[in-house]
Formats: C-alpha cells, structure tokens, sequence
C-alpha cells in the first residue's frame, strides 16, 4: 500500500510513534492524504515548528493480501477521494506484446467479436448458452438385412444390428437413458450394388424400410440418414465415376435427390 502524510493539529503529540485507529479519530480537518515515495511509512509533521520535519512512523504489516485499515469513516473516505486523493491500487496490467515481426494494422470493421466471452472459464460459465445432455446426442447405427448382429471387425466394440431385431432393442436402449436420436449406416447385399448406385432410391430396400418400422414402433423418435451413394456403388465411391477415373457430379447430385426423396417418404 502507499504511505499517507498526515497534517496534524497541535493536538497529536511530535513525539508520536504509531497510530492507535481505535483512540484517534482523524477528521478532514487535520488530515490530508497524499502519495509518498517511501511505501513503508506515515509521516506526521511537528505543529510546533514553522518549518515542520517529517516524522516516519511505520505502517502496520498486514497478516495477508488485504490491505490494513485507515480507521476513516465512510464519509471522510469519500471525501478523501473526491478531493483526488485516491488510495492506491494494483497498477493496470500492460497491453501483452505481439510476436516479433507482426505487421501493424488497423482493426477489422468488425461489430462484434464472439470469442471475447470465451475468454476464460469464468467468462464461458457467465455466457454459454449451450448445455450438452443426452437429447443433444446422435447416436449411430450400422445395419444390414441379416436378423443377427454381427461385429464388425475395423471398429471393435460395435456391431451391425439385424434390422427388424437387434436395432429396435438398441433404439429402446438409448431412448431409455434419454438418446432419441439416430443416423442409420447400412451394409446393402453386394449384388444390389451397380456403377451407379441405383439401390439408394429403392422404396423398398434397406433404409426406407427400416425408417418406416422406426417410425412405427418409436413416432417420437429422430432419425437421420446418410444421403451418400458409397454403399450402393460397386465402385465404393460416394459418386458416379466414369470410365476415366473422373466423378460425375451433376449426375451424382441427381441421384442423391432421388435417394433423399425415398428416405423421406
């Protein structure tokens, strides 16, 4: 903390040595603060001199981070501050450094810059305004025609569920614990697959049949599909590919709609 100076009436003794704030009640008139170089000490001048010397008195070390007490009152604080004779404070932090060798430019015409409110943890906590819980969730389920659930071997731990039994038992699973929603990933026959992948629009083929019995068993449930043309092309690829190697993709665009209006049916 900074010192104080104080401009003592004749009644304060010139041999004084500590300041006792519960026996003396300094009031603006003989009291006056003011910075001083030396943060360690209290000076109180001499009434009986005309030319009055210094005298240094310690200030009282405080026992943490919290600074000692002056004895004033709330309205001789006030006063003391309106007069500018404000008490100090931690300095304002300095503006932290660009690296070395970064251009100097205006600042964007921006209007606002998101990223300011998540800052620190504390700001993210004051401003989110996005709270994750299991109804934000979807989860993902890979089928195919079979009536058994099959592991799949490049990703451990997760299978292919028969669509007619093992899916509607996970479905009820996860809505149990309050996931309802869904994207559906399926494993269509091999010989269903062709160049262009005309699979993916059937009314009657996988996905569209499995989106009807979903909706049947569970009509609050959410699901998702992947408009995607990868699991019905005997190529593997997500488009149409020609002869030479080059994705067709206004053609493939033709028949993602089509597959994405069968879906949706």
């Amino acid at each position: 903390m900074a010192s104080t100076i104080f401009n003592a009436s004749s009644s304060l003794p010139a041999t004084l040595k500590g300041l006792d704030c519960n026996t003396y009640k300094p009031t603006l008139g003989n009291l006056r603060f003011i910075a001083s170089p030396n943060k360690k000490s209290i000076t109180v001048p001499s009434s009986s001199s005309p030319a009055p010397k210094r005298r240094v008195l310690p200030l009282a070390k405080a026992t943490s981070d919290v600074p000692v007490k002056t004895g004033l009152s709330d309205a001789e604080c006030e006063a003391a501050v309106a007069a500018g004779n404000v008490p100090e404070a931690p300095p304002v932090p300095p503006t932290p450094l660009a690296p070395a060798g970064t251009p100097v430019v205006p600042s964007l015409p921006l209007s606002r810059r998101p990223r300011r409110n998540r800052r620190s943890p504390a700001l993210r906590a004051a401003f989110q305004e996005t709270s994750i819980s299991p109804a934000n969730f979807v989860y993902p389920l890979f089928i195919h025609e079979g009536e058994e659930d099959t592991p799949i071997g490049a990703m451990p731990g997760c299978y292919r569920l028969g669509w007619r039994h093992g899916l509607l038992e996970e479905v009820a699973k996860a809505r149990d614990v309050g996931v309802n929603s869904i994207v559906l990933f399926p494993k269509v026959p091999d010989a269903l697959k062709t160049p262009t992948g005309d699979e993916a629009y059937n009314e009657h083929g996988l996905v569209p049949r499995t989106i009807r019995l979903l909706k049947d068993k569970f009509p609050g449930i959410v699901i998702y599909t992947d408009v995607a043309l990868d699991p019905y092309s005997s190529d593997g690829h997500d488009g149409i590919v020609r002869e030479d190697g080059v994705i067709m993709n206004d053609e493939t665009v033709h028949q993602l709609c089509k597959q994405a209006v069968a879906q949706g049916l």
